[in-house]
């Protein structure tokens, strides 16, 4: 056996010992990626509540007692118009804490400009790229870019512009996404964010919504997730 074959060998069996935490915000969501997988001992989901202080408390609980090589954030989530349509995947290369700052007369100045912290979190490059790929191939609708984290979410127009103008090429806004990769990246543990579009983000209309089809979407992302990652 040379070297090469012998480094792939190794490579393939890092691949299928992953142990991954799948972090949702409601049962609903965790119901549907359930549905998606194979039965497995790799991958534990778990409902952490709704907003980035449950989110965090919750991924934090799980990573203090069990070992995880991977940690993804996954539901459904508003997409920005022209950016994520609904019925997409967004995979996050980026994940952006929208509100964490304060307001001055010049504007809104983010906890990165004011010099206390960051408010943006990296997802594993290699991943994000992988996944996508294997996504398309599927084919699935795939975008990757940013994704924000808020903690009120987006109900008008001047709001959803306010948010592009914060993060210009954003694509997707969910409640969660900050705070899990915030204590993930406590445990040095690679991050994911994939959330399926169920609505556009803007003013409510709720007979635009379809959530029914996201989940549906999120259950069929599980499945090819099963396949290409553990």
């Amino acid at each position: 056996m040379n070297q090469n074959t012998t480094n792939e060998n190794q490579h393939k069996e890092k691949i299928n010992n992953r142990k991954i935490l799948i972090i949702t915000s409601v049962e609903a969501e965790k119901e549907a990626i359930l549905r998606g997988l194979k039965p497995t001992n790799s991958i534990d989901v778990v409902v952490s509540g709704v907003g980035i202080a449950a989110a965090a408390t919750a991924t934090a609980r799980v990573l203090a007692t069990k070992t995880y090589d991977l940690v993804i954030n996954a539901g459904i989530a508003g997409g920005f118009v022209g950016q994520a349509e609904v019925g997409s995947i967004v995979i996050a290369n980026e994940i952006v804490a929208a509100d964490f700052g304060t307001e001055t007369p010049e504007g809104f100045a983010s906890i990165d400009e004011l010099g206390f912290g960051s408010s943006r979190m990296k997802a594993d490059e290699n991943l994000v790229e992988v996944v996508s790929k294997t996504f398309r191939n599927a084919g699935q609708t795939v975008t990757t870019g940013p994704i924000i984290t808020v903690s009120t979410v987006t109900g008008t127009a001047e709001t959803t512009e306010e948010m592009l103008r914060r993060v210009p090429s954003v694509k997707a806004e969910a409640m969660e996404g900050f705070g899990v990769a915030t204590a993930a990246g406590q445990f040095g543990i690679p991050i994911l964010e994939i959330r399926t579009i169920s609505n556009a983000v803007g003013p409510r209309d709720r007979d635009a919504w379809r959530i029914k089809e996201a989940l549906q979407t999120l259950q069929e992302a599980s499945t090819i997730l099963q396949e290409v990652l553990t």
